[in-house]
């Protein structure tokens, strides 16, 4: 099931964006959301716990590898490691790009 929400609001953003900018940020956004809610899930309440274990997936690679195996499984974390790779050039360049200024 969270495999299919996140490939479905994917595609709402390549539809709606249509720009690798936009797609990469999307990924980067949920992927730092889901750590942050992993975060929360080992540091607090056993029902916050509880629930955030049977509900939410712990990261991206984690949905990847829950419903892809062998070599589509190695494809799929390897584009992801492509995209995570775009997305800190993104934030390299903004970085250095603002500090010119």
């Amino acid at each position: 099931m969270d495999a299919i929400i996140f490939i479905i609001l994917l595609v709402v953003v390549i539809c709606f964006f249509r720009s690798l900018y936009n797609t990469v940020f999307f990924v980067a956004i949920v992927d730092i959301f889901l750590r942050i809610l992993t975060f929360l899930k080992y540091n607090t309440f056993q029902e916050v716990k509880v629930f955030l274990g049977k509900y939410l997936p712990e990261n991206i690679p984690n949905i990847i590898s829950k419903y892809a195996k062998g070599d589509l499984y190695l494809i799929l974390v390897w584009i992801y490691v492509i995209l995570m790779s775009i997305f800190l050039y993104y934030i390299v360049r903004y970085f250095i790009k603002k500090r010119k200024y």
